[in-house]
C-alpha cells in the first residue's frame, strides 16, 4: 500500500507527515507524530477518548481517517499547555482531583476546552451535556463537572483582569 503526504497544523505547527490511506488520525497522531495523549477507548466513536479539536470541531480522532487531516489544523491535548504553564482546565483538573487512571482524561480536556471556546461562562447542565459524549469508568462525573466550571470561573477572572489592565 502507498503511503499519503498529509501536511497539516497539529497543535500550532506546520506538520508533515506519511500515513497509509486507511489508517485512522488517532492512529497517525500516536505513531506518526509521536502524540500519545489520545487514547483508543472503543474505536468506534462512543467513548470520546481520542477526542481532538479539528478546525475548532470536536471530533473522535478515532472516525477520522489521516488523510482527512489534509490542510486542517488539529488540537490535541499536547497542545492545551502552554509551554510549562498547564492550561486552566489541566490545573483545575489537577487541582480538583478530577482524574484517575487517565485513559479517558485526555478527551474530556479537549471535550471541556471546545465546549469553554463556544461558551465561556456554561452552566453545570450545559458542563455535563458539552461532556455527556466522553465516558470514564473509574470516577463519578461531578469532579471532573466541579473542575470544568472552576477552569470556566479562572478563565473569566483572568481575561476579565486582563481586559482591565488594556483600558488602564
Amino acid at each position: 500500500m502507498s503511503r499519503v503526504h498529509v501536511t497539516c497544523t497539529v497543535n500550532g505547527d506546520e506538520t508533515e507527515f506519511l500515513c497509509d490511506g486507511g489508517q485512522t488520525l488517532l492512529n497517525a497522531l500516536r505513531d506518526e507524530l509521536g502524540l500519545t495523549g489520545a487514547k483508543e477507548g472503543c474505536g468506534t466513536g462512543d467513548c470520546g477518548s481520542c477526542s481532538v479539536i479539528i478546525d475548532g470541531r470536536l471530533t473522535c480522532s478515532c472516525l477520522v481517517l489521516a488523510p482527512e487531516a489534509q490542510g486542517a489544523a488539529v488540537l490535541t491535548v499536547e497542545g492545551l499547555a502552554s509551554g510549562d504553564d498547564l492550561h486552566p482546565l489541566q490545573q483545575s483538573f489537577l487541582e480538583g482531583a478530577a482524574l484517575q487512571c487517565g485513559v479517558c482524561t485526555p478527551g474530556i480536556l479537549m471535550a471541556a476546552a471546545a465546549l469553554l471556546d463556544r461558551n465561556p461562562d456554561p452552566t453545570e447542565t450545559e458542563v455535563r451535556y458539552g461532556l455527556a459524549g466522553n465516558l470514564c469508568r473509574c470516577t463519578g462525573y461531578d469532579k471532573i463537572v466541579r473542575s470544568v466550571l472552576a477552569a470556566a470561573d479562572s478563565q473569566r477572572t483572568t481575561s476579565q483582569r486582563t481586559n482591565t489592565e488594556e483600558t488602564a
